[in-house]
């Protein structure tokens, strides 16, 4: 990782936040990654079409009944998100093109900022060399900030 998780702000991908809410583990990387954007425990950045990403896999009615949330609960959460993040709304395309076109708005975040970290379970984007060392896996950032403890 390029920094520690204190001096880096995260971007922290969808299917982290949807992995941390179906997880039964709650030690699990993810878990604790969203248990951390939660509580405010470490800076993490999004931007209002990544805030719509989460809400629209969220609701999703497949992912409603493994989650069992209601919609009104998913607000509450995204909510709460919302008052603990950064918020940034680069430009679109504002980065070279993604590996994946639907993740182009990570890719975009990322490239607003030079402190930003990705955190994602994605192997197409954590393999991708144009962002290496900016890409890293959740267990990669949970490791990192135990090591600050």
């Amino acid at each position: 990782m390029s920094g520690t998780p204190g001096r880096v702000a995260v971007i922290v991908d969808t299917n982290m936040v949807v992995a941390g809410l179906l997880t039964a583990n709650g030690a699990s990387p993810v878990a604790r990654i969203l248990d951390g954007m939660l509580a405010a425990a470490f800076p993490f950045v999004v931007s209002n079409a990544l805030l719509a990403e989460y809400r629209t896999v969220l609701v999703r009615p497949k992912l409603c009944k493994l989650h069992r949330l209601s919609v009104a609960e998913i607000e509450t959460i995204l909510t709460d998100l919302a008052q603990h993040a950064i918020v940034l709304n680069p430009p679109p395309l504002a980065a070279a093109p993604a590996p994946d076109p639907g993740d182009q708005l990570l890719w975009d975040l990322l490239a607003a900022r030079a402190d930003l970290v990705l955190v994602t379970g994605d192997k197409l984007l954590l393999e991708d060399s144009g962002m290496e060392g900016r890409v890293i896996a959740p267990q990669v950032f949970v490791a990192g900030i135990d090591a600050m403890r």
